[in-house]
């Protein structure tokens, strides 16, 4: 099952580097997370070390938490930027 994971994460960090990083580039970023994702579970798998206790799961938490916090940032500018561009043209400026 843990090959079957690490398919579904390359899968999706493909998609939306390859898809979706046209339209922004977080998702360049997101996409990076996801093959990350991909390469933890694949190495786990390989190795037979469990990644998800001790150190190791605290690295993926802290590269969990700096990936989201980045995507956070960009979303809030993001939909402000949208609200002052709605106010703008809902004013009629």
């Amino acid at each position: 099952m843990a090959y079957f994971y690490a398919a579904v994460w390359f899968a999706v960090g493909l998609i939306l580097i390859a898809r979706m990083g046209r339209e922004n580039r977080v998702f360049y970023l997101l996409g990076g997370f996801f093959l990350f994702l991909g390469v933890w579970w694949t190495a786990g798998a390989l190795t037979g070390i469990n990644l998800f206790v001790g150190t190791w799961v605290w690295i993926l938490r802290g590269v969990t938490s700096a990936v989201l916090a980045a995507a956070l940032v960009v979303f809030f500018r993001q939909l402000r930027k949208d609200r002052e561009n709605f106010k703008r043209g809902a004013n009629g400026k």
